[in-house]
């Protein structure tokens, strides 16, 4: 697969990002009724690019893909590929623990025009590593589309072994890692042993991922910190080491914030909170209570979430940035 060029500036340190570097995984937004929202979906979709994400991930965990159907899976990536018109990648999520249906779903990505594809182990089944190499060469077979591996074994229940990952890079279409698997050593030596691109799976522990060979991050916290989140793999691409930590010190209580319950459920309180589609979740999520949305708040009141921005803790260390691309929420600005 040819890289595509990031419009991300002072890269010469990081490697090759075939995806591009800042990638957001969007939720789904649904209407009151639970029904898929078509017009917020391209809304949503359009507001992240012009923020500064590079590609965006539909249909993958924070897309609630366990509770939509295949058809809305299919309609969901035609909606983002025609709103965001070429402008990023779409990278659909096509995972299940059946490899007959993860391989339809790959499918009827590609038909509805998705330009790559994110595989997630196979949850509760727990298969052998070869069984794992099967799945995702299976998978990465059946499409002409490049894939992303997503190694959660928090979700999954098992791991993608460094081994297994090193034999699945000879793959031709088997491109990338969304990584959270949370253990840098790991994920040094595959890096170490491999031309994979590494992604950072858990916001949190993007910096130290790309201090150690990763090439961007899929993130959650990026629906209302993608300029922070942009400039700081600007500045450590760029080797401006200390601004890299104090934007990764100023986005701590974004991190923290998003993910004190699933994070599904709290980046759609976010994104209603900034007045942007999302809706409700699917059961079994609930939607946030009213203590955890004021918790929510105060998180992000006390985060940067764009560069310059002066009531965040971090920003106050750091010069302006490029203009914020989305909505930032801060205390006392909604309701």
């Amino acid at each position: 697969m040819s890289e595509v060029r990031s419009s991300v500036t002072g890269m010469s340190v990081l490697p090759p990002a075939p995806f591009g570097r800042m990638i957001t995984a969007m939720i789904t937004p649904f209407l009151a009724d639970g029904a898929l929202d078509e017009a917020g979906a391209a809304q949503l979709a359009v507001r992240l690019v012009d923020a500064g994400n590079e590609a965006l991930v539909v249909n993958g965990t924070t897309g609630e893909s366990p509770t939509t159907t295949d058809a809305e899976k299919a309609r969901l990536v035609r909606i983002v590929v025609e709103a965001v018109a070429g402008r990023a990648r779409v990278v659909a999520g096509v995972g299940t623990n059946d490899t007959a249906h993860t391989v339809e779903l790959a499918r009827a990505a590609e038909a509805a025009g998705a330009h790559g594809l994110l595989v997630v182990a196979p949850y509760y089944s727990k298969p052998p590593q070869a069984g794992l190499t099967l799945h995702f060469t299976t998978v990465a077979d059946a499409t002409g589309l490049p894939v992303m591996i997503y190694d959660i074994p928090g979700r999954t229940g098992v791991p993608v072994a460094t081994d297994t990952l090193v034999r699945l890079a000879e793959h031709p279409r088997i491109v990338a890692v969304k990584d959270a698997k949370d253990d840098l050593a790991a994920s040094s030596w595959v890096m170490a042993r491999t031309d994979l691109a590494y992604y950072s799976g858990t916001d949190a522990l993007t910096l130290p991922l790309l201090s150690i060979g990763a090439c961007g991050v899929v993130s959650v916290v990026s629906h209302v910190a993608t300029p922070a989140i942009r400039a700081m793999i600007e500045a450590i691409g760029a080797g401006e080491v200390g601004r890299a930590i104090a934007l990764h010190q100023g986005l701590l209580p974004a991190y923290e914030g998003i993910f004190r319950t699933q994070g599904v459920i709290l980046a759609k309180a976010a994104l209603r909170l900034a007045g942007l589609p999302a809706g409700p979740v699917r059961p079994p999520l609930v939607d946030a209570t009213p203590a955890e949305v004021a918790r929510l708040r105060a998180d992000l009141a006390e985060a940067t979430l764009d560069v310059g921005d002066p009531r965040g803790a971090g920003a106050r260390q750091l010069p302006s940035g490029p203009p914020a691309g989305l909505a930032v929420v801060a205390a006392g600005e909604v309701s």
